[in-house]
């Protein structure tokens, strides 16, 4: 496995899993990736678990906030994406027409933290890292693989990641009409943007790697989730499925 030691402005660089259960969600997801774990304080006296595969650190399990609590949320799943400077992105995403919804927030020497939104929705962490940079793992089983926005503006989501990061963007036409966005960093398509269906607020699906997606399903709902989305028939590499944990987290997986 190739580790990770740092990420470019604009990439997915994170994800985390809030929920109202850490250690349901740690036994779900440990029978799932085969994630190990180790238990860590938070500021409130909560615990709050780091996910490893082997020695790498590829995701985190928190406590929902008091306010998520209260309200009944399902867990959820957050993504982040790289920033040189977190201050600089929270000021350009309100004049990119966005909203600043946290932060800019130093997190102890790990880095500083910071949720933006583009003009329709879809809450994004910005991350610049410290200590912590982010997945050591990338696009390997087990460890965060893609990204993707359904929103129902994704033009003004495009045109506003694009004026914060400099992505470029390729466009893929689909067969209802409407088209697929990519963003790319450095020639490399990174993050994609999708009309939502009608109706739909705007949200981030996010996408771990599995070897085989049709037993990660399989191991998923003996561990109590539910699939929202099967696999083929004759599962490849970059065949998709997504799932929901007991808690509501929603995550596809996408086969390497």
């Amino acid at each position: 496995m190739t580790t990770r030691t740092k990420y470019a402005s604009g990439e997915p660089c994170w994800a985390d899993l809030q929920t109202k259960d850490v250690a349901a969600a740690k036994d779900f997801y440990g029978k799932l990736f085969g994630w190990t774990f180790t238990d860590l304080p938070t500021p409130d006296g909560r615990t709050y678990a780091q996910a490893f595969i082997g020695k790498d650190l590829v995701a985190v399990i928190a406590p929902q906030n008091p306010q998520q609590e209260a309200a009944g949320t399902r867990g959820q799943w957050n993504i982040y994406l790289a920033a040189t400077d977190a201050e600089e992105i929270a000021e350009d995403a309100v004049h990119a027409g966005g909203k600043l919804e946290f932060g800019p927030e130093q997190v102890a020497d790990t880095g500083v933290l910071a949720f933006i939104a583009p003009p329709a929705g879809g809450t994004t962490g910005i991350w610049q890292a410290g200590t912590h940079v982010g997945s050591r793992l990338y696009n390997q089983a087990g460890a965060l693989a893609w990204a993707e926005l359904s929103t129902p503006e994704p033009q003004s989501a495009v045109a506003f990641f694009q004026q914060l990061f400099g992505h470029e963007v390729t466009e893929y036409a689909q067969d209802d009409g409407g088209s697929y966005s990519t963003l790319i960093v450095n020639g490399d398509e990174v993050a994609g943007i999708v009309p939502a269906d009608e109706g739909e607020e705007a949200v981030w699906q996010i996408y771990f790697g599995v070897a085989d997606v049709r037993k990660s399903v399989e191991t998923a709902t003996s561990a109590g989730g539910h699939v929202l989305v099967e696999p083929e028939d004759q599962p490849e590499a970059g065949s998709l499925a997504t799932i929901e944990d007991p808690q509501g987290g929603v995550l596809s997986l996408i086969q390497i």
